[in-house]
């Protein structure tokens, strides 16, 4: 659905160069929930810019729905954008206009009739559940409200992809949870794909299939939730996760980890799905001449799955923490040896 190959995208700032993007490929599939995380200035919504042909790459390729944008004119992009929706952080309503005005802009520029306009309209704010609201004006809308017509009005047309600019970034948390559910069921009921921007690992955890992270122009890691979260591999991946899932010890934790004189071993331990068949840490607790101490954990829900995360103090001669460690790997959990600094 959106193929990128080594995308380049350079910006001049004065006499300096800005360089947005620095050899990124990306692939998004049909049907997909594609989330992009990165920090400010990581890239994201330049490239976000160049799926809906708004900037150019320097070099490198971008395909939308089969079609390579670098050869299109004018007129055929205008036309391809109409079957791609963009949803905005900041909502860009029209707030001295009523909803049903701000929905129906994208039909009147498509030369839609008057009637189908209106049929379709109706449709969309009753999809988005806002069909009370059709002639309120925006300005008397809640922020929620507000970004279920911007989410109405990119569907108007019917589109096949939805690119989502920060779409919760201005939103209380209670009111991010509904608009994701929305977003979720216009995937689901619709088959729309679905390419997100955000800074929140939250809502990649909560809705996305896939994640791509972007530090500095490139995409440093990639791959289904369930592994990124799982397995970060670079460090901006895991300052990410760990707002999500906190694998870390508290200092006063730390501070007794250290003074203890016995062999041990801190362990971070994660559990995928059914991933662990057998009470593990049950099983690890009778095992003789060790003692097991919990440190932390936590449970996260994420793509119909579960993860549970331990932190495990192992307590025991060298030879009965080694068998501890083979016990639990043979389960199939995840396993990191936890390390700290004096």
């Amino acid at each position: 659905m959106i193929q990128i190959e080594h995308a380049v995208k350079t910006f001049a700032e004065g006499h300096q160069a800005v360089h947005a993007l620095r050899d990124v490929s990306l692939r998004v599939e049909k049907g997909d929930i594609y989330g992009i995380v990165g920090f400010s200035g990581a890239g994201k919504s330049t490239l976000l810019r160049l799926v809906n042909g708004l900037e150019k790459p320097d070099s490198g390729s971008v395909v939308v729905a089969g079609r390579d944008l670098s050869r299109l004119g004018q007129k055929e992009l205008r036309d391809l954008r109409r079957h791609i929706g963009m949803v905005f952080q900041q909502f860009n309503l029209l707030e001295g206009k009523t909803v049903k005005h701000n929905v129906s802009i994208p039909l009147e520029l498509a030369g839609m009739p008057r009637r189908k306009i209106e049929a379709r309209v109706r449709d969309v704010l009753r999809f988005v559940e806002l069909e009370d609201k059709e002639n309120a004006y925006v300005s008397q809308l809640s922020g929620g409200q507000k970004q279920r017509v911007g989410i109405a009005r990119a569907l108007a047309t019917q589109p096949e992809i939805l690119l989502c600019d920060e779409a919760t970034s201005a939103l209380d948390p209670q009111t991010t949870e509904s608009i994701l559910r929305l977003l979720q069921k216009v995937n689901r009921e619709m088959g729309v794909t679905i390419l997100l921007i955000t800074h929140q690992m939250q809502v990649i955890q909560m809705i996305c299939h896939k994640v791509a992270v972007m530090e500095h122009g490139r995409i440093v890691e990639e791959g289904s939730v369930l592994s990124v979260f799982g397995t970060p591999k670079e460090e901006v991946t895991r300052r990410f996760v760990r707002t999500v899932i906190n694998d870390r010890i508290p200092d006063t934790f730390i501070s007794v980890v250290r003074s203890e004189q016995r062999s041990q071993q801190v362990e971070l331990l994660k559990f995928i799905g059914a991933s662990v068949k057998e009470p593990l840490i049950a099983n690890l607790c009778r095992m003789e001449g060790l003692e097991v101490n919990i440190l932390g954990a936590t449970i996260q829900e994420m793509q119909g799955s579960v993860m549970s995360v331990f932190i495990l103090q192992l307590i025991g001669d060298a030879a009965c923490i080694a068998q501890a460690e083979e016990r639990i790997d043979r389960t199939g959990a995840l396993r990191e040896r936890m390390v700290f600094q004096e």
